[in-house]
């Protein structure tokens, strides 16, 4: 039997791969957050991270909570756009 390593998310606590002092630390990567990337996730609309690799914190305040379908697909949208738009 062969072992797979997870499937890198973006979102969610817990599935960056490791912890740090009191936040998720990326530890593997398969999307476009860096490893080394640190910082939460928060469970009313919020969420706050900082990238040394591309000298980036990014800090999106909502007050969706849990009044939409699915809060977390903002934050990813976020998150997303946010990369996308850096240009290496």
């Amino acid at each position: 039997m062969t072992s797979r390593a997870p499937t890198c998310v973006s979102h969610g606590q817990g599935l960056h791969g490791g912890w740090g002092f009191g936040m998720a630390v990326r530890t593997y990567c398969g999307d476009y957050a860096p490893i080394g990337r640190f910082g939460w996730d928060g469970g009313t609309g919020t969420s706050t991270y900082a990238d040394p690799h591309h000298q980036l914190t990014g800090l999106p305040l909502t007050q969706v909570g849990r009044s939409i379908p699915d809060p977390m697909r903002l934050i990813h949208d976020f998150w997303t756009t946010l990369y996308q738009a850096i240009d290496d």
